[in-house]
């Protein structure tokens, strides 16, 4: 029997909902969400991604200020331009979309965005304040991956959760976030990686398998458990002559195979992907809360 289809946005565009009549309340105080957006270079996913971004803020009510800067820009323009944000009173959140180019040290930074308005979740502070359950804005992604699994029913708590991939913007925080001892979380986690051995054994064991690697339909069905909830975080451009465009979009798992295995299962794309921005769009909100 076929898994069930995770509907990412379904899922993302109910949560916006809340969002609209939360930012409607704000508003109403006095207090319009604003997000500050800055693109260095001409990346063409990244130069996507600020555009759903745009909308998303658009759809919503926020304010947005969007900066796109040309790939030379220098580190110190761009620490000054964070700066600057850091100081307007018109922004909650800032946003300095990654990759950045290769000139400019993208630790210093994440660094150099205020605490208060790091809505990605990537300053060492808010890290530091997920890894001990503290109250703090979480990174998107991993937020976003809890959130498909609390809104599709999935029992987390006592599960044995196995997540593919150690990067700092997904495998390492969610990982922790399913650890903690929150909604959403109290699993047992196991993360797998590039220097991990016989991982189809590890990976067979999972009740949710969690695919953060960044290869293209990496996971096949013989990695998974029958009845395993899975996740695939993965986006990855595969040549098809057949698609106008000339490629078409996969994830880290092979789906057409792993659908007829797992019970629950997000489809690549629509399924982790929106949930991503909405979340964003959550910690704006979050911010200018706290502001008022």
């Amino acid at each position: 029997m076929a898994a069930e289809i995770i509907d990412g946005k379904l899922i993302a565009s109910e949560i916006r909902e809340e969002l609209a009549k939360e930012v409607e309340t704000l508003k109403a105080k006095g207090i319009t969400p604003g997000l500050g957006v800055i693109l260095v270079g001409l990346d063409p996913a990244s130069m996507s991604y600020v555009t759903a971004k745009e909308r998303a803020c658009d759809a919503l009510g926020l304010y947005s200020e969007n900066i796109k800067l040309p790939a030379e820009t220098t580190e110190e323009e761009l620490l000054a331009l964070v700066k600057e944000m850091n100081n307007n009173p018109k922004i909650d959140g800032i946003l300095v979309q990654l990759p950045l180019p290769k000139h400019i040290d993208t630790d210093k930074v994440i660094m150099a965005i205020h605490p208060s308005k790091d809505v990605d979740g990537f300053h060492p502070e808010s890290i530091g304040k997920m890894l001990m359950g503290k109250d703090t804005f979480l990174p998107c992604t991993p937020h976003g991956i809890i959130k498909l699994l609390l809104h599709s029913n999935v029992k987390v708590e006592g599960a044995n959760v196995v997540v593919v991939g150690r990067s700092n913007i997904v495998g390492k925080p969610v990982a922790n976030l399913l650890l903690n001892k929150s909604e959403g979380g109290n699993a047992t986690v196991t993360v797998c990686h590039s220097r991990t051995r016989n991982m189809a054994e590890i990976t067979k064991r999972a009740d949710i398998l969690i695919a953060a690697i960044g290869k293209a339909e990496f996971i096949t069905s013989d990695m998974i458990k029958d009845g395993a909830v899975v996740i695939d975080v993965g986006v990855n451009r595969v040549e098809d002559s057949t698609k106008k465009r000339g490629y078409r979009l996969v994830g880290d798992v092979e789906f057409k195979t792993a659908v007829e295995k797992a019970s629950k299962i997000t489809p690549v794309p629509g399924g982790v992907g929106p949930m991503t921005i909405t979340m964003l769009m959550y910690n704006t909100v979050q911010s200018a809360k706290n502001r008022k």
